[in-house]
C-alpha cells in the first residue's frame, strides 16, 4: 500500500528552484519509495551497494560521468568525496533538479552539504508517517494508546508487520549497526541500555550527567551518543523559550522521540492495558503530540520553531510557537475528559509570561472531539 506523503508537493516544487535536492530522515521512513515514485524519469543509484561505493570512492569523475543528469544518489553520505564533484557539475550545468541526494545519517550528510553545497541545495526531512497521512488511508487508530504503541513507520502498515517484530529488528539491524559504526562502539549492550534510559526520560528535562552516571559512561560519551541519536532522527530536543535571561526560567532542553512505537517498545509497553497503568502515560501522550507537531512542520516545509516554557515555580506550557503576529500555547493532557482545571496553566501563562503577542490558548487532550470555547481551543489528539 502506498501512502501519499505530504512533503511530496514541496519536493516537486523546489526541484525547479535548486540544482540539488537533499532528502534526509531515519531509516525506513520511506525516502527511497517516495523519491522513486515522484521521479520516475530519474536514474536511481544506491551507495549502499559495495560496487557502486567502491567505484565512486576510487574514481568519482568516472562514476559521475555515467549519470550526466537527473539521478538519485541514495545513502550518498557513504561517499563524502562525491560532494565537491557534484558541486562542480551543478555549477557548470545550471540545471535545476540536476541531482537528488538522500541519506539516513544526518550527521555526515549535513556536514558534507554545508561544506560543499551550501546555497545549491533544498533540504527536506521525511519522518515517519504523520496522522494526516495515516488518516488519508483510514489507518489511524481510534484511540491514542493503540496509535502510540503501533508506531508510525510505513513498513508496519505496508507489510502488516507487528510493531514488536518491526522494532526488534529495527533496533538490531539499523540502530545498533549504524550507530556502532559511527561511534565505533564495541559493547552494544551498553548502548542499548543507554537507549532505554533515554526512553525513560522522554518528555523530561535532560540531565546529561545523571544519564551518564546511570549508564556507567563518561559525560562526553553520553553527549556524543545523544548527538548521534539526534542526527539519526530517533530523538529530538525541545528548547525552552525565554525572552529575558535574568528571569527565573528553566533553560534546559527536553528530550523526545520522533516515534512513540519505538519509545513504547523500549519501555516494554506492548498492550493498552500496560499503557493505561504505566507511570509515564502522560509523558508518552505528550511525546506523541509534540512529535506530531514536529512531523507536520517538516512534511509541510513550514520551518517552524517550537519551544516549551517553564518557570522555577513549576508553571509550565508544554508547547509554544509563533506564527505571524500570534503566539500559540498548547497544554497537552492524556485525559479523555475536559475539565475546567485543565486550562489553569494556559491562563497562568497568559497573565505571567510577559509575552505581549496575541495569545491562542490550545488544550490537546486524549478524546476524539474538538471544541471551540470562548477563551480556549480544545483539540482532539487526532486533529493536531
Amino acid at each position: 500500500m502506498f501512502i501519499e506523503r505530504r512533503i511530496a508537493g514541496q519536493i516537486k516544487e523546489q526541484k525547479n528552484k535548486f540544482p540539488v535536492l537533499g532528502v534526509t530522515g531515519p531509516r525506513q521512513s520511506g525516502k527511497t519509495t517516495l523519491l522513486r515514485k515522484l521521479f520516475t524519469d530519474y536514474q536511481y543509484v544506491t551507495l549502499e551497494n559495495p560496487d557502486n561505493r567502491q567505484f565512486a570512492e576510487s574514481d568519482p569523475v568516472g562514476f559521475l560521468n555515467q549519470y550526466e543528469k537527473y539521478v538519485i544518489f541514495d545513502e550518498v553520505q557513504r561517499v563524502p568525496e562525491l560532494f565537491s564533484y557534484i558541486q562542480s557539475r551543478v555549477d557548470e550545468s545550471g540545471i535545476m533538479g540536476h541531482y537528488i541526494l538522500s541519506g539516513s545519517q544526518n550527521f555526515h550528510l549535513l556536514k558534507s552539504i554545508t561544506q560543499s553545497l551550501a546555497g545549491r541545495v533544498a533540504l527536506f526531512k521525511l519522518l515517519p508517517l504523520d496522522f494526516a497521512e495515516l488518516n488519508s488511508k483510514k489507518l489511524l487508530a481510534n484511540d491514542y494508546m493503540n496509535a502510540a504503541i503501533k508506531g508510525t513507520y510505513p513498513a508496519i502498515f505496508d507489510r502488516d508487520i507487528s510493531s514488536s517484530a518491526f522494532y526488534a529488528n529495527y533496533i538490531q539491524t539499523y540502530i545498533e549497526k549504524d550507530v556502532t559504526e559511527l561511534l565505533n562502539i564495541r559493547d552494544t549492550r551498553q548502548f542499548r541500555q543507554f537507549l532505554g534510559l533515554c526512553a525513560g526520560r522522554a518528555g523530561q528535562l535532560l540531565n546529561i550527567s545523571t544519564l551518564a552516571n546511570d549508564c556507567g559512561i563518561a559525560f562526553n560519551t553520553a553527549k556524543a551518543w545523544l548527538s548521534i541519536l539526534e542526527s539519526s532522527y530517533l530523538i529530538f530536543f525541545l528548547q525552552p523559550y525565554y525572552q529575558n535571561h535574568n528571569k527565573r526560567l528553566v533553560k534546559t532542553a527536553k528530550l523526545y522521540f520522533y516515534d512513540t512505537g519505538l519509545l513504547c517498545f523500549l519501555l516494554k509497553i506492548k498492550t493498552v492495558k500496560q499503557f493505561e497503568v504505566d507511570r509515564l502515560k502522560g509523558s508518552l501522550f505528550e511525546n506523541m503530540i509534540i512529535a506530531e507537531y514536529q512531523k507536520t512542520n517538516h512534511h509541510l516545509y513550514k520551518h517552524q520553531e517550537f519551544y516549551f516554557w517553564q518557570d522555577s515555580y513549576g508553571n509550565e506550557i508544554d508547547l509554544l510557537w509563533f506564527e505571524e503576529q500570534d503566539c500559540f500555547a498548547a497544554e497537552i493532557k492524556a485525559t479523555q475528559t475536559v475539565t475546567a482545571g485543565l486550562f489553569k496553566q494556559l491562563d497562568k501563562f497568559e497573565t505571567g509570561s510577559g509575552i505581549t503577542a496575541p495569545l491562542q490558548k490550545i488544550l490537546v487532550y486524549g478524546g476524539n472531539t474538538s471544541q471551540r470555547r470562548t477563551h480556549h481551543k480544545v483539540k482532539s489528539w487526532r486533529s493536531v
